[in-house]
């Protein structure tokens, strides 16, 4: 943990204080239908006329109820589209590779994927999706799942700000601004400065690049379909003889490699600013097309908790209680620094197995890292993408140590609050907020109050359906995985750090995060419905609870503040949150962290690999 490591720790999260404001009012106008924006003499007429063509008045508002279907709606047309265009891919044009359509299994997995805003990839991109996929049926999700996100949370700040009403605003009004004149824009810039940095852009055929020496590799055997062969066989599992498919492996020869092109610049821009994550090539961000340089680096973490924070200030602006949205900042930056230090500790302290083998002990753990960026980088990065619901990786996060690994599967299972997804971070942060605020009601024995509505029982019911949703989608769905053939049969480790695998898979999906500890095969049928499920309950059977929410908290009288009434900033505050956030969101995971990486962590110490 060097000097150079806390200096960029230092810039980071003093950039991301600076922008923060700029950024909140940015959203204050973009958010307010009324408001007005420098793009308005550009953009107006396409707001208007989209308003026209889909039959919508902009002064119109919905319910909770209403705001909900539409943005159900929404979601499921667009995932159709989806699913058809990566079932027609071969028919399509824009595939100068020629691949083949995607299998049902993993289409319903991909659509459902995109569509939450998980961006999960069971595939390798680079070999799976033609350029048409990933342009239309891919970057388009990019920026609905984005924006369907941020609208969400600017309905319960809304529900939270306003009193004596049913109505939130408008969803289809809120998706049009801010894929207009927020994340287009953005993205316009952002793609223009990657490019300048080496990134690629363009609809080249891949390049054959004949290789000096040639090696043999094993890979998997395919039908004429282009479908994996597989046999019966039985394995044992603690001593049982259990019933699986296992691979048909085949031996080839590499003597070339395929350098991958395409419109990736595009692609990276939305992926990282609307904490999408999903990669065009296997590597992501590790690879150096989609990643070229440090500054690219550093642009790249920067913008994924860009929307996330500036959304704090403009909740404090909503509310009028700007120290409010402060206090929030601190506490997520709080757990971001926690998260920061142990997977940057745990990774420079490296692991002893590998000193026992003669790797310098000073070096630190450099597998699965890119040389280029090292370890802190590394570590930066995983706990940003983890914090937020984006899923970009630029180092593997399987070949991390038990406890570097242990922060981005911990992040994930919080709910992704620290700064978050775009717009899913502040909206489950104000989940535990109203469960703090109702414990501190509980402690001085009063009703308690949040920007000046009562907490009452409706209201913390629907906060922790959304948590259980979460604990039981995650939880459920790894029980049944590890209990049975189609499970384990995916695993490539057994013991504690085999769990672990499984456990990360479905906290990725149901947190809508999409990066993986890569030592799981995952591309099955069992895999790709399963994880598909997960995805969509993760999403969707949270969403519905906090805006019925935020529609009970709209319809509330504003009561005026009193002696009783519990502060909502300062460190009183903070840190009764961040008790709540670690009490209630970490302790229903405990009992499979101990049992993954947490035991992982001692038996490294012992120098055991299980």
């Amino acid at each position: 943990m060097n000097a150079s490591g806390w200096l960029q720790l230092a810039l980071y999260l003093g950039a991301l204080a600076l922008i923060t404001k700029p950024m909140g009012l940015y959203l204050m106008q973009v958010l307010d239908a009324r408001g007005k924006t420098w793009l308005d003499p550009v953009l107006k007429p396409f707001e208007r006329l989209t308003y026209k063509a889909m039959g919508l008045r902009d002064d119109q508002e919905h319910d909770w109820a209403q705001y909900t279907w539409a943005m159900l709606l929404f979601s499921l047309v667009s995932c159709l589209f989806t699913y058809a265009i990566l079932r027609l891919q071969n028919f399509l044009p824009l595939n100068p590779q020629g691949f083949a359509a995607l299998s049902p299994d993993l289409a319903f997995n991909t659509a459902i994927s995109f569509t939450t805003n998980t961006n999960w990839q069971s595939y390798s991109g680079e070999s799976t999706m033609s350029y048409l996929s990933q342009m239309v049926a891919l970057v388009i999700h990019n920026f609905g799942s984005a924006a369907t996100g941020i609208a969400i949370a600017a309905a319960l700040v809304r529900g939270l700000t306003r009193h004596s009403t049913r109505l939130l605003g408008n969803f289809w009004v809120d998706l049009v601004r801010v894929t207009y004149y927020l994340l287009l824009p953005i993205c316009l810039l952002f793609a223009i400065a990657l490019v300048s940095q080496g990134m690629i852009q363009n609809f080249k055929p891949y390049t054959k690049a004949k290789l000096l020496e040639t090696y043999t590799i094993q890979v998997q055997k395919t039908d004429d379909k282009g479908q994996p062969v597989t046999t019966n066989t039985t394995v044992l599992v603690d001593g049982k003889s259990v019933a699986t498919n296992l691979p048909v492996m085949v031996t080839q020869t590499v003597d070339a490699q395929d350098i991958s092109q395409g419109p990736m610049a595009s692609q990276v821009a939305i992926k990282m600013l609307g904490t999408n994550g999903g990669g065009n090539t296997n590597a992501n961000a590790a690879h150096p097309f989609e990643n070229p340089t440090p500054l690219s680096n550093f642009l790249q973490m920067l913008s994924i908790f860009a929307i996330g924070s500036g959304l704090t200030w403009y909740l404090g602006r909503m509310t009028k209680h700007q120290a409010h949205g402060w206090a929030i900042w601190v506490t997520m930056a709080i757990l971001f620094l926690a998260g920061v230090l142990l997977a940057w500790h745990a990774e420079a302290a490296g692991n002893p197995i590998h000193q026992q083998l003669g790797v310098a002990a000073a070096d630190g753990n450099l597998e699965g890292k890119e040389v280029r960026f090292g370890i802190f980088n590394s570590a930066l990065f995983a706990t940003i993408t983890t914090d937020a619901s984006c899923g970009a990786v630029n180092a593997m996060h399987d070949s991390f140590t038990p406890l570097g690994g242990f922060v981005p599967l911990f992040n994930i299972q919080l709910g992704e609050i620290i700064f978050g997804g775009v717009g899913a971070g502040l909206y489950g942060m104000l989940v535990f907020v109203v469960l703090a605020v109702f414990i501190a009601g509980l402690m001085v024995g009063r009703t308690p109050e949040y920007v000046g509505k009562k907490i009452q029982s409706f209201e913390v019911k629907m906060a922790m359906l959304a948590l259980l949703v979460l604990a039981v989608d995650i939880l459920g769905f790894t029980a049944w995985a590890v209990v049975s053939p189609w499970g384990l049969a995916g695993l490539n480790n057994t013991g504690p750090h085999g769990l672990s695998e499984i456990l990360y898979a479905y906290s990725s999906c149901t947190g809508n995060n999409g990066s993986a500890f890569a030592g799981l095969s995952a591309n099955t049928p069992w895999y790709n419905t399963t994880l598909g499920l997960a995805m969509f309950i993760g999403r969707f059977l949270m969403i519905v609870p906090i805006m019925a929410l935020a529609g009970s908290l709209a319809q509330k009288k504003l009561v005026p503040v009193s002696a009783g009434t519990f502060p909502v900033t300062g460190a009183t505050f903070v840190i009764l949150l961040l008790g709540t956030v670690l009490l209630v969101g970490a302790l229903n995971f405990l009992p499979a962290l101990t049992l993954g990486p947490i035991v992982e962590h001692f038996l490294m110490l012992q120098g055991k690999l299980y």
